[in-house]
C-alpha cells in the first residue's frame, strides 16, 4: 500500500514537472513566433520602399540645378540596394542630390561644389548615428580648427513638391535658396538673423560656420 502511495505521489510529480516544462517551451514558441512576425513584417517594409529608377533620380535631382548649370551637374542617388552612388558624372560647378528613398517626402537639392567637403561630412556623421546638433557642434569646431574646408560663399538650392503616384511628375514645385557666408553676422551683412515674410532675405545661424542667408519666396 505503501509502495502504491509512493507510486502515485511520484507520477503527480513527474506530471506537475512536464507542464511546467510545456509551459516553459510555450512561452518561449511564443516570443520566438512574435520574433518572426517582426521580422517578416520589417523585411516587407524594406522591400515597399520602393527605389527609383535611375534616370528618375537624375530627373528631379537636376530640378534644384540652377538652369545655367543643369547639363554638366554631378548627380548623387541611390542604387537598386539602396545605397548612395554617383548616378551621373559632372563637369561643372554644380552637384545635385536626388530625394532621399527612406524619406516620406520628396525633396531633391543641388550645392556649388565648393560645399562638398562640407555636405559629404555631414553625411557621414549621419551614417555614424549622429544627431542634428552632434553634427553641427563636430563640424563647426572642425571648421574652426581648419580640419574641414569651408568656402567664404556658396549656394544651396533646396526644390520640394508632391510626387503624383500615377504619372511619377513633380507637383507643386517650390525652390527656396541658401547663401552660406561662414561666421557672417547681423552687423557684418545688414540683414535681420529673424525669420521675415517669405521673398525676404534673413540671415540664419549667424557667428557660426553654417552662417547664411536665407530666401523663401512666396509659394503660389
Amino acid at each position: 500500500m505503501e509502495t502504491k502511495s509512493f507510486s502515485l505521489k511520484r507520477v503527480n510529480c513527474t506530471t506537475l514537472l512536464i507542464r511546467k516544462r510545456n509551459k516553459q517551451i510555450f512561452k518561449i514558441m511564443k516570443k520566438l513566433i512574435a520574433f518572426s512576425i517582426t521580422c517578416i513584417l520589417s523585411f516587407q517594409f524594406v522591400l515597399s520602399q520602393e527605389i527609383p529608377s535611375k534616370d528618375w533620380q537624375i530627373k528631379t535631382a537636376l530640378m534644384a540645378v540652377p538652369q545655367d548649370y543643369k547639363d554638366g551637374a554631378k548627380v548623387y542617388g541611390y542604387n537598386s540596394a539602396g545605397e548612395f552612388t554617383t548616378l551621373k558624372e559632372g563637369n561643372n560647378d554644380y552637384i545635385a542630390l536626388a530625394s532621399d528613398p527612406k524619406r516620406d517626402r520628396f525633396s531633391t537639392a543641388a550645392y556649388h561644389k565648393e560645399l562638398e567637403s562640407f555636405m559629404a561630412r555631414g553625411r557621414e556623421l549621419r551614417k555614424q548615428g549622429k544627431d542634428g546638433k552632434e553634427i553641427f557642434d563636430i563640424r563647426e569646431e572642425e571648421v574652426k580648427s581648419g580640419k574641414l574646408k569651408m568656402p567664404d560663399k556658396a549656394t544651396l538650392c533646396v526644390f520640394t513638391g508632391t510626387v503624383n503616384e500615377e504619372t511619377k511628375e513633380i507637383e507643386n514645385p517650390y525652390v527656396r535658396y541658401v547663401f552660406y557666408i561662414p561666421f557672417a553676422t547681423g552687423e557684418s551683412t545688414g540683414l535681420p538673423t529673424t525669420p521675415t515674410p517669405p521673398g525676404h532675405a534673413w540671415l540664419m545661424n549667424p557667428g557660426t560656420h553654417r552662417a547664411h542667408i536665407m530666401i523663401t519666396p512666396p509659394k503660389d
